[in-house]
This record gives C-alpha cells, sequence and structure tokens, in this order.
C-alpha cells in the first residue's frame, strides 16, 4: 500500500486577479512570457499577490503552505514593504537562494503597488544548495508539492532589465486603453531585449560566460524533471519490496531507467569485514554469486566508499583509470560510483556504466543521483535489515539440535493453515512422533549418542516429506508433520512410510534398543468437525500416540472421536 503523505492544511490563495488594474495581466504574462521570469504584482504583504505570472514552482511549494510561508516572510513577503521605503527598486537574494528585483510601480489610478520579478538562481552553488535541502535537509517535506517542475535560471543582467522593463509598462499602462498599451508595452520590450542580446557577448566577461553554461546546463536537467517528478514522491515505494532481493533488484532497474544506464550494480556495507557485497548487478556477464567482495579503500567502488564522494567519469583512460578487461565488454568509458550514506553511516555503492546512446554521464545525471540516493540508501538499508531479520527469524524458529523448524514456528504455521483449510474447505492431517524407549537410549549410550539418534530421525523424518509437508521438533524426542490439503487416508500413508524408513535406517547403538532397533510411533489426528481447532489437532494427535505407545509402540493409531470411530476428515458442506 502507498504511503500517503501527510495532508497539508488549507492551501494559501496566491492572486487574487479581481483586485489587479483591469487589462494588466495580459501585459505582464506577455513580459514574463518574453523574459522567462517571475513576476508579481502586489498591493502588500504577499502571498497573496494581485497577478501572478509564471511563478518558480520552489516559491509556489513555499508560499502555498502554511507551514512553510514563514520562511519567506523576510523576502518576498515584504518586498512590498520595503521597495515602497526605498522609493525604487531593491535586490535581494531569499532564503531558498532565488535571487529576486522588487520596485515601486504605479498603474493607471493604482499609487500603491510594486512589483516583484525574477526570482531565479543566478549561480549553480544557489541551486544545488537548495536541491540539498530539498534532498535531506529541512524541506523533504515539501517534495510532495512538486517543487521542481518549473525551475526559473538567469543571471543579474537579467534581472536588472526586468526591473527597467516593468517600470516601462507600467508607465505607459491605462486602463482606459489596454488594447494600444499592451502592444506598445510589448514591443519597447522586444526592443530593449534585442539590444540586450546583441550586446550580451560584449558585455559579459570569462566569468559570466562561464556562469552561463552552467546555467543552461542545468536548463539542460529541467528538461529531464518530466522524468522525475514521480520518481521524487514514490521512488522510495516503487524500490520497496518484502524480499530483500526483490529490492535490490528494483533499486537498480529504476536507477538505471532514470539515468538511461545499459548496466548498473549495486553493493552494501558489510561493518563487520568492513567489504562491499553485491546485491545485483543487471547488464553484466557474470552471475551475482561470481562478484568478488571489494575491501573498502581498494577499486573505485571501495575508494568512493571510503571517501564518502562520488565519482562522475566521462572518459575512463583520460581520468587516470586503467581500461576494464575486454570481455566484460563496456561499450563505453563513463560511468559513476555513488556512495550511498545515511546521517554518517556507510551503507553501500551504487554503480552506473554504458549510458544508452554512447554519451557521457555528467553533472546532470549526478544531481539526479543525489536526489533519489537518500531513497536508494534508505531501501538498501532496510534490506539488509529484512535480511538480518530473516536469519534472525530462522534461527529463531529452527531447532539447534536437528536442524528442524521447531515448536513456535509449529504454532503460528498449523494457525495459518487450519484457517486456510476452512476457507477452501482443505483437508488437513497431523502426525505427532515419539522415539520408542528414547530414555533407554539415551541412559546407555550417552546424551552425544541421544542428539546423534535424534539428528538421524530428523533427517529420516524429512526425506519421506513432500515439499508442501512441514516436519518440526516439538520437544525431547517428539516430533511432528503437519500435511496441508492431506485427508486421512493419505496422511496414514505418508506415517507408514516414515515408520518403515526409521525402523531400517541404521544407528549406531540401535541394536541395543528392546526391538534390536530404533523405531517410533505415530499418532494422526486430522480436521474434522470435533477436531477444529490448534489445540485440539495436536491433542488428538497427542492421544493417538499415546494409545500406539499403549498398544507395542512402532505403530500408528488414529485420533478415536468420542464416539469410538476413528476421525475422517469431512465432506466440504459438512465442514462449512
Amino acid at each position: 500500500m502507498k504511503k500517503k503523505p501527510p495532508k497539508d492544511k488549507a492551501a494559501i490563495t496566491q492572486e487574487v486577479v479581481d483586485r489587479a488594474p483591469a487589462g494588466w495581466a495580459a501585459v505582464q504574462e506577455k513580459i514574463a512570457a518574453a523574459t522567462g521570469l517571475s513576476i508579481l504584482l502586489v498591493d502588500g504583504y504577499q502571498p497573496p499577490a494581485l497577478v501572478v505570472s509564471n511563478n518558480n514552482s520552489i516559491c509556489h511549494a513555499f508560499q502555498s503552505s502554511p507551514d512553510y510561508v514563514k520562511l519567506c516572510d523576510p523576502y518576498c513577503g515584504q518586498a512590498h514593504q520595503r521597495a515602497l521605503n526605498a522609493g525604487g527598486a531593491i535586490e535581494y537574494k531569499c532564503h531558498a537562494g532565488l535571487s529576486c528585483i522588487a520596485r515601486p510601480v504605479r498603474i493607471g489610478d493604482e499609487p500603491n503597488l510594486a512589483v516583484i520579478g525574477g526570482r531565479a538562481f543566478v549561480t549553480g552553488a544557489d541551486y544545488r544548495a537548495a536541491v540539498e535541502r530539498f534532498r535531506v535537509g529541512d524541506l523533504k517535506e515539501l517534495l510532495a508539492k512538486d517543487p521542481f517542475h518549473n525551475v526559473i535560471f538567469s543571471d543579474q543582467a537579467k534581472l536588472e532589465e526586468l526591473s527597467g522593463r516593468l517600470a516601462l509598462a507600467a508607465d505607459k499602462f491605462t486602463e482606459t486603453d489596454t488594447q494600444d498599451a499592451a502592444p506598445i508595452a510589448v514591443a519597447s520590450q522586444r526592443s530593449r531585449e534585442a539590444r540586450a542580446v546583441r550586446q550580451e557577448p560584449a558585455q559579459l566577461n570569462a566569468n559570466a560566460l562561464e556562469l552561463q553554461r552552467e546555467i543552461d546546463q542545468l536548463r539542460g536537467e529541467l528538461d529531464k524533471r518530466s522524468q522525475l517528478d514521480e520518481s521524487l514522491e514514490h521512488f522510495l515505494e516503487r524500490i520497496n519490496a518484502t524480499d530483500p532481493q526483490q529490492t535490490y533488484t528494483a533499486i537498480l532497474k529504476n536507477s538505471k531507467e532514470l539515468l538511461l544506464a545499459e548496466r548498473a550494480s549495486l553493493f552494501a556495507f558489510d561493518e563487520n569485514s568492513n567489504e562491499l557485497v553485491a546485491k545485483s548487478v543487471i547488464g553484466f556477464p557474470v552471475e551475482l554469486s561470481e562478484i568478488a567482495h571489494i575491501r573498502v579503500g581498494e577499486g573505485i567502488a571501495g575508494q568512493v566508499m571510503e571517501s564518502g564522494r562520488a565519482l562522475v567519469v566521462a572518459d575512463l583512460e583520460s581520468a587516470g583509470y586503467r581500461a576494464a578487461e575486454t570481455e566484460r565488454g563496456y561499450k563505453t568509458r563513463s560511468f559513476i560510483s555513488y556512495p550511498l550514506v545515511l546521517a554518517g553511516r556507510k551503507i553501500g555503492v551504487l554503480n552506473v556504466a554504458d549510458k544508452i546512446g554512447g554519451q557521457a554521464f555528467d553533472d546532470v545525471d549526478l544531481s539526479l543521483i543525489d536526489i533519489i540516493g537518500p531513497q536508494v540508501a534508505t531501501a538498501l538499508e532496510r534490506a539488509g535489515w529484512q535480511e538480518r531479520a530473516s536469519e534472525f527469524r530462522l534461527m529463531s524458529v529452527t531447532d539447534a539440535g536437528t536442524g528442524l523448524l521447531n515448536r513456535r514456528y509449529l504454532e503460528e504455521r498449523l494457525n495459518e493453515e487450519l484457517n486456510r483449510s476452512r476457507r477452501y474447505n482443505y483437508a488437513m492431517s497431523f502426525l505427532m512422533i515419539d522415539i520408542d524407549d528414547f530414555k533407554n537410549y539415551n541412559d546407555v549410550n550417552g546424551h552425544p549418542a541421544g542428539d546423534q539418534a535424534l539428528k538421524i530421525t530428523a533427517h529420516g523424518l524429512k526425506s519421506e516429506l513432500r515439499l508442501e509437508d512441514v516436519a518440526c521438533r516439538y520437544g525431547g524426542e517428539e516430533f511432528c508433520i503437519l500435511l496441508p490439503q492431506t485427508p486421512i487416508n493419505e496422511a496414514a500413508a505418508i506415517a507408514e512410510r516414515i515408520r518403515r524408513k526409521i525402523a531400517d535406517t541404521s544407528y549406531p547403538f540401535g541394536q541395543n534398543q528392546p526391538e534390536g532397533k530404533v523405531t517410533i510411533s505415530i499418532g494422526i489426528s486430522t480436521l474434522s468437525r470435533h477436531v477444529d481447532t490448534s489445540a485440539a489437532i495436536i491433542d488428538a494427535a497427542d492421544r493417538a500416540l499415546y494409545d500406539a505407545k499403549r498398544k507395542g509402540k512402532n505403530r500408528i493409531e488414529f485420533y478415536q472421536n468420542p464416539s469410538g470411530s476413528a476421525e475422517s476428515n469431512p465432506a466440504p458442506d459438512e465442514r462449512q
């Protein structure tokens, strides 16, 4: 079942267009579309604004949430008052690293207005810092609001240009001449934009050009956000399974598809051995069991785990690494090796290679792993817990002396099978088994010999059973066998095979037993109208076993109901 995100309180209204000067919204929309920046017209504290155009999705996530809007109050919340107090344009960077401008404007007869513009990242560092907060910091809960579907990038010069453009549009705007004013304002804006574009190369220095390249690269990342939107919210659900191996496979399958990789491998960190252990591989010409453990600090994955720093390699040899053997069949020399860490704890390493299309992996791919990384680490750690829990559970339900399941497991499983038999009208039988004269065997031959006899008997029981049958050690020298979907006649045949198997088995001191060999007695009960609970089924088989002992041992007896006849499985309609 999917885990639903906690419900927000009532979302905060973002705009009240009916209070805005008539016709201004169309002008503002055109300017926002032409510049690619956010614009808000405000007449006081916001939200709400009068008009919102091309809002940054990160800002919308904050300001529509009653729990997070307060983070914006010192910035956009108070921008109107600060701009009016300054009497002109102001610039500021908000808590999320978004750069904004605000300036007072007079539109028609409305003197108490201001515009907020930009809401853009102007450096890659600001953007990555924001991503980190959403990824593992204080903003994780906001991921459910889809904060990355319209992220805006720009530079400082464009923000300043936007400020002037808005002032010009406001000056030219009249409510009574909207149809004429809007085209004029837009034409003027386009003219200024064209001049700005022509001047840009001469004005930008080397640092600005480098920033522009970084922004272009980050814009490329946004093209992939449509793929990531669903992943951010549901990735963890898709990669979690009740079976650890299914979780490992799902992690690789979903990561591989997201990163367009043909190969992927997942290693878990073993704290006891200080090694990375392969848990799943996709696209490799080797079996999982053939992959050797990797010491932390050795090899690429081991070094990445030790340093805790991701490695993005565009070309293996250019980066100074030795090329992989030809038989491994790599198609490219590019890969990412990513450390999975939670709160400083080493969890494992995720590797991807051979990008579809032959392209090299880059920082855009790394940013995608940055976002899903904590979820992958969480799923990997959880799968490890499940694996260990399965081992511990197996130990807790297994009898150490014989290797059979123990009484605790029997009681749980018997209830399950009983419910299933009732629901589907299945037959079900039960055997209670005791080694004849076992006390004598122990006393004469010693407890080590007795322990060995128990193991031999357990092995003999299992060898005569079907896959669906459940053999358990009940206690001491007593064993029991649950026979799902088995009527009494089939149970009798199985019991007889087991009795003969033990009688024909050679025990180290079997000749010292009263019959010259080790034998067993078996009591049989079956689900019926009189025997229809777990306790009743066990008790009935135990009574039948007592009868077998009383009648001479090395034999099989059936439970006799109070009327004196052997119980048998009733017809389906009798059980309903």
